[in-house]
């Protein structure tokens, strides 16, 4: 089920549809068992070919407490600068694995991202979408999720 309402979640419904759709094409076409590398090459080719703006390897500074760390955050793949794709080839998805997008999510301020394991017996089977958390709260939501924190650091 997708969460959130309005136009802007239209979009992102409909581009990771698009996204979903090219994923399904590369694993059909290769099947379970490579490595996560090679899906992630193909399935940025498939989605250049669909017309769809697609940066790999994107390289994200980590930032605490104002200060940039020496590591950084390595997103797989970002599509039309709103989408990020973690792809996998394991087993089968752990809780760790949607964790870890929701903290790209968060990190990056991308919207939306997707969890694709193409070591499933079909795509369907490890999929994931996840949305950046604070995405569609209220503005009586935000207030409140920004009051709790400001209570949690005293």
């Amino acid at each position: 089920m997708l969460i959130g309402s309005g136009m802007l979640n239209g979009r992102f419904d409909q581009l990771s549809e698009r996204v979903i759709g090219c994923a399904i094409t590369v694993h059909r076409t290769l099947g379970p068992g490579l490595l996560e590398s090679i899906y992630r090459e193909c399935l940025a080719l498939e989605l250049v070919a669909a017309d769809m703006h697609v940066d790999s390897d994107c390289h994200v500074p980590v930032v605490y407490r104002g200060e940039r760390v020496a590591g950084h955050l390595v997103l797989d793949l970002v599509v039309e600068q709103s989408l990020v794709i973690e792809v996998k080839a394991v087993e089968r998805l752990a809780p760790v694995h949607v964790a870890q997008l929701i903290t790209y999510l968060k990190i990056t301020g991308y919207p939306v991202g997707l969890l694709m394991n193409f070591n499933a017996t079909t795509l369907r089977a490890g999929l994931k979408r996840c949305e950046h958390p604070d995405l569609f709260l209220s503005a009586d939501q935000r207030l409140i999720k920004a009051s709790n924190k400001s209570s949690e650091a005293k």
